[in-house]
């Protein structure tokens, strides 16, 4: 399937970035570099302008009385919801409507390309740049943590330019299914309505789509590209498609007409996947996975610990202060999150809030303030 961009390219931007795309081995960023950018400029301005100007208009009495750091968290927030609903919807329909997706072999899944997968990784990269001007920027706001998720996020959606596992870019982006659900817990907190029914009903929503997306579907999906890339681990003739066999015994896979030589055409020839790929790509999958189940039984417990305190109980409102400090400063904080490299979950950035207390909240903010040194986010008081 063709990219379905409606514009193409300016061919001087295809020129400036063809050098670093060649010295990086990324031979399709040149397709996607405009897709790429407009994603990372149109969330800049969504987090800069868009976002501050309708939060002031549509919250009056609540955004502009909140601290800078705690605007700028919303700002970020507003952006991983725009981008988890865009780019989601935009993966889902890009796997409907891709009718090549369905023929390929584990060779296709793993070196093919298409330009509607292409696309979708573009418009992830874009996002995860970023993210990544934004840790940056914000370093002592967002910490070292997200800025290493960052830059891992980034390293790892690049590498679908090579092209490299081009057909799970979609499937692996339907983990952002249940971002929408984890912003708005967030904004329930801001809005105080922690423990309302909306929060409520929003919080079987979240951990529903987390256990559905990430759990069962992302599971599923990696065993699926564990099996094709052990196979591109150990490439040899007798696991190669069976195709026109090339003079040299190398299938000939180049077909200027189309099917699957197109799918192809960047990798006309596969070898051996490099070790350091598949370890990058499969140490950072199982590495993810591995806390999903983690922070899935934090998320139940925490909700739980939420919603079922008796409010006569003193003892009982206490551990679940305590349990929500450490839900947020660690099982589900943006900075173990940040461990991972695959640029699904993102911490402050769309992940983390799950179950946050005004009164927790209000000691995260006061702790930033008291660590940084200088400049107007020490003036970030409640």
């Amino acid at each position: 399937m063709h990219d379905p961009f409606p514009v193409s390219p300016p061919p001087l931007l295809v020129k400036a970035i063809t050098p670093l795309a060649d010295f990086l081995n990324l031979p399709t960023l040149p397709i996607h570099i405009h897709e790429l950018l407009l994603a990372a400029s149109t969330y800049h301005i969504i987090c800069a302008y868009i976002s501050p100007f309708l939060s002031r208009r549509l919250f009056p009495n609540i955004y502009p009385s909140l601290p800078l750091r705690s605007q700028l968290n919303w700002d970020v927030h507003v952006v991983s919801l725009v981008q988890s609903v865009v780019v989601c919807a935009a993966a889902i329909w890009v796997m409907i409507a891709d009718k090549e997706r369905k023929d390929m072999g584990w060779e296709e899944r793993i070196w093919g390309y298409t330009g509607a997968g292409g696309m979708i990784q573009a418009f992830a990269a874009g996002y995860f740049l970023w993210d990544l001007q934004i840790c940056v920027r914000y370093l002592g706001v967002f910490g070292v943590g997200l800025l290493l998720h960052a830059i891992c996020a980034l390293i790892v959606f690049s590498l679908g330019f090579r092209p490299f596992v081009n057909y799970y870019g979609p499937t692996f982006i339907l983990y952002e299914l249940s971002s929408p659900f984890l912003n708005f817990h967030w904004f329930f907190d801001k809005l105080q309505m922690t423990g309302s029914r909306p929060q409520w009903y929003n919080g079987i929503l979240l951990l529903g789509s987390f256990f559905g997306c990430r759990l069962l579907w992302g599971t599923y999906q990696s065993l699926r590209v564990y099996q094709d890339c052990w196979a591109a681990l150990h490439f040899t003739d007798t696991n190669r498609s069976p195709e026109i066999t090339h003079p040299k015994g190398i299938p000939e896979l180049i077909d200027s007409v189309g099917g699957r030589g197109a799918l192809m055409r960047f990798n006309p020839y596969p070898e051996d996947m490099p070790l350091w790929l598949g370890l990058t790509y499969l140490g950072s999958n199982m590495l993810l996975n591995t806390l999903n189940f983690y922070w899935f039984g934090k998320m139940i417990e925490t909700v739980k610990k939420r919603f079922s305190t008796p409010k006569n109980d003193k003892k009982a409102k206490e551990e679940e202060e305590v349990m929500s400090v450490v839900v947020e400063g660690v099982e589900l904080d943006g900075r173990v999150i940040a461990a991972s490299a695959d640029g699904e979950a993102n911490g402050e950035h769309g992940m983390n809030g799950e179950a946050k207390s005004g009164k927790a909240s209000a000691l995260e903010e006061k702790e930033s303030v008291r660590n940084r040194k200088g400049g107007e986010w020490e003036k970030d008081t409640e």
